[in-house]
């Protein structure tokens, strides 16, 4: 079938009479190259559900693709014995969330589910926790996360409030393939819209988990904040103020919701230039610690001394903190991730897990003897309090940051001297990326298969070992290369169009020479990995 004909029989089956225009006119243009790119095929259902350009097609996110999503989730829900069950849906501040999610009502509420929608754009943590909170069978959030501002997105929870792993992606993604024509799919308007009862029920939580009350001095800290022009400022403010500690101090251009990101680059914490206007208000205000956000505020990024504290540093700090406040139990993070936090936990007799990437996998580490506490992933994710949600949060993160800032205040000390601690404990765990954003994505999967075919033998001069991660339990589409003192991880991103190798090397810290020459060697080590990585993959 050629571009235009598949192109006709979408248009004539899309429910979305913007869409349907959107596509007529390529049809109309000629324009083959771009319909190819529109129907090459359909978004996959992974890791993160749906995400992808706002876009008319199979390959874009719009009003037919999400209509058959939701009518594809509704038949797998159906045929796993949970036919009439509830489902919540979420949104955030993105172009066209709030109609994704009305949509996922309609259809969902048309296949014979109890449909409640949240009643504004809310962070992705106040759905993760309101679908067991409310007893729903699934959830459902229509969001892109930290993507850039063209994208959006679509990701599921299971009753338990945890994201979805195979096969269950795969069962949903064979569900809706098999879903018929958007415009035949049965809508209902039988469906609610919550109040804030939701949001309330999740500040309280959070709140009952961290305990703010044992850090007597918590209101005296100076917190500099960003929501990135996401949907996390007034619920994050919420569980601030019910914690005891003082509002945090907001950038004001990027406070409120805008779906065009307009002040950065990307809307993502980890990308370059994302919280200079977040550092130059805490310097103006002398902030004891800085915080920011994703736009869907799952994630939490921290600024501390003028510096931006890497995800490894902040997650190794939040199990410390939890570790010195006496929790017990399983504490867990991904393969990418840094191995400073295996190390304070087992110092301190608690069992520690090392998960395939996401959270999807981290909330299900643990066992009935030992449950998860705590889960961490570089990329600025954390569950502190799992029991609330079982996802990473960025808000519960906050107050974590908050507390422990608090602690080292009032004994005249910072977050950056608490690591200090730590390497001199425990060594310096120094850990980077190498990251490469392509245009063309073969470069991906060219690049994997020239290090999975010739891997080196050495890194840093020292041996290294080579293992493929593709051939474990569960398959993870990554290569390991572990060395006395270092370790490479290479993997696809999951969510954007990169490839990233996650580096660590373990500097000694000697007396003699101190933390000043550990970061320094730590830090041409990465750079050399850096050179040693580009080449082996060809980049």
């Amino acid at each position: 079938m050629t571009p235009s004909a598949e192109a006709r029989d979408w248009a004539a089956a899309d429910p979305h009479a913007g869409d349907r225009a959107e596509i007529e006119a390529l049809i109309d243009a000629g324009d083959d190259a771009e319909l190819a790119r529109r129907f090459t095929g359909p978004l996959t259902f992974g890791t993160a559900g749906l995400r992808g350009p706002l876009r008319a097609g199979p390959a874009g996110m719009n009003a037919a693709v999400v209509t058959r999503a939701a009518a594809g989730l509704g038949s797998w829900l159906t045929a796993s014995g949970s036919a009439g069950g509830g489902v919540v849906i979420g949104f955030d501040a993105r172009r066209r969330s709030e109609e994704f999610a009305r949509i996922s009502a309609q259809v969902l509420a048309g296949a014979g589910f109890a449909v409640q929608v949240l009643p504004r754009p809310l962070p992705t943590p106040v759905l993760a926790f309101a679908v067991p909170h409310l007893g729903c069978v699934a959830g459902v959030v229509v969001t892109a996360s930290h993507n850039p501002p063209e994208d959006n997105g679509y990701k599921v929870y299971l009753g338990d409030g945890a994201q979805l792993v195979p096969p269950v992606d795969r069962e949903i993604e064979a569900a809706i393939a098999a879903v018929g024509p958007a415009r035949e799919v049965p809508l209902s308007d039988d469906w609610v819209t919550l109040g804030d009862d939701v949001e309330a029920d999740y500040v309280a939580a959070v709140v009952t988990a961290l305990e703010p009350d044992r850090v007597a001095s918590r209101n005296s800290l100076t917190v500099a904040y960003t929501a990135l022009h996401g949907v996390g400022a007034g619920t994050t403010r919420a569980v601030f103020a019910a914690a005891g500690l003082a509002e945090p101090v907001s950038v004001a251009e990027q406070d409120e919701p805008d779906p065009t990101f307009r002040t950065v680059a990307f809307p993502n914490p980890e990308e370059p230039g994302a919280t200079d206007l977040l550092a130059a208000l805490a310097d103006r205000i002398r902030a004891d610690v800085a915080i920011a956000q994703d736009p869907d505020a799952d994630r939490c990024a921290v600024v501390c001394g003028g510096r931006q504290l890497t995800g490894d540093e902040v997650g190794a700090l939040l199990a410390d903190w939890l570790l010195r406040r006496g929790v017990r139990g399983t504490y867990a993070s991904s393969l990418v991730s840094g191995s400073l936090m295996h190390v304070v936990a087992g110092a301190a007799g608690q069992p520690t897990e090392e998960t395939p990437t996401g959270f999807k996998w981290i909330v299900r580490a643990g066992s009935p003897a030992a449950p998860l506490v705590y889960g961490y992933e570089e990329a600025l994710g954390y569950a502190v309090a799992p029991s609330v949600v079982r996802d990473k949060d960025g808000i519960s993160a906050a107050l974590a940051v908050a507390l422990l800032a608090a602690e080292l205040k009032a004994t005249g000390r910072t977050l950056l001297d608490r690591l200090d601690d730590l390497a001199r404990d425990h060594a310096l765990f120094v850990t980077g990326q190498l990251s490469v954003r392509v245009e063309d994505p073969d470069v991906i999967p060219a690049a994997m298969a020239r290090i999975r075919s010739a891997p080196p033998a050495s890194l840093l001069g020292r041996p290294v070992v080579f293992a493929d991660l593709v051939d474990e339990t569960p398959s993870v589409d990554a290569v390991r290369l572990l060395g006395d003192g270092m370790r490479v991880i290479v993997r696809p991103s999951g969510t954007e169009p990169k490839l990233k190798a996650y580096l660590e090397t373990v500097v000694p810290v000697h007396e003699d020479a101190g933390l000043i020459a550990a970061r320094g060697r730590g830090e041409d080590e990465l750079d050399q990995l850096r050179a040693e990585l580009s080449a082996a993959l060809g980049l």
